[in-house]
């Protein structure tokens, strides 16, 4: 078996009832859906990405989405009445896209605080989607993503987005593994 960067004792296993992975103990018997500590990040990366089940024909992304005025909702969890100008947006995503890609900061960590979509609270997570189910614009470059990619900057209808595809299209088990987190 291929090495999952797990710390001693640990290997991943899959529930079919949630359809994701899990991280398990044989001799303690403890379950758990986020890796546990002393994980190799890189190694279990590798591994899920050439071991996980793929949803036939979807996939699964997280976005930080930064809204403007002339978005089609210029309203948000976090401020009522949008007024920043598109270019405004553009800025102060490229400014969270410089954190993310320099390793500061995951997207889906930033998106908690910082997206404009209600998705923030599950770390910018979208669930699994399929062809026709987004905005073309959002949907073309998310399924043009090698999982654990990040996009740059994306312009739809709702605003300007920053798009992470997750490995082999389930959850990305170093954001979050639950289901509904």
């Amino acid at each position: 078996m291929a090495d999952a960067g797990l710390p001693t004792g640990w290997e991943v296993r899959h529930s079919n009832s949630k359809n994701l992975p899990y991280f398990f103990n044989g001799a303690s018997k403890e379950s758990r859906w986020e890796p546990p500590e002393g994980t190799d990040v890189e190694k279990l990366k590798a591994y899920m990405a050439q071991n996980t089940r793929k949803p036939e024909g979807k996939i699964r992304a997280a976005h930080l989405l930064v809204k403007h005025k002339d978005s089609r909702r210029p309203s948000s969890w976090k401020e009522q009445n949008i007024t920043r100008t598109k270019e405004e947006a553009i800025d102060i995503l490229k400014g969270h896209e410089q954190r993310i890609r320099s390793g500061e900061i995951s997207l889906g960590d930033l998106a908690q605080t910082e997206s404009d979509c209600s998705s923030a609270k599950k770390h910018g997570d979208l669930g699994p989607f399929g062809k026709g189910e987004m905005q073309k614009e959002f949907e073309e470059v998310a399924f043009g993503l090698e999982p654990g990619q990040v996009s740059n900057v994306v312009e739809t209808a709702s605003g300007v987005h920053l798009i992470e595809r997750y490995l082999a299209g389930t959850d990305d088990p170093f954001v979050c593994c639950l289901p509904d987190c």
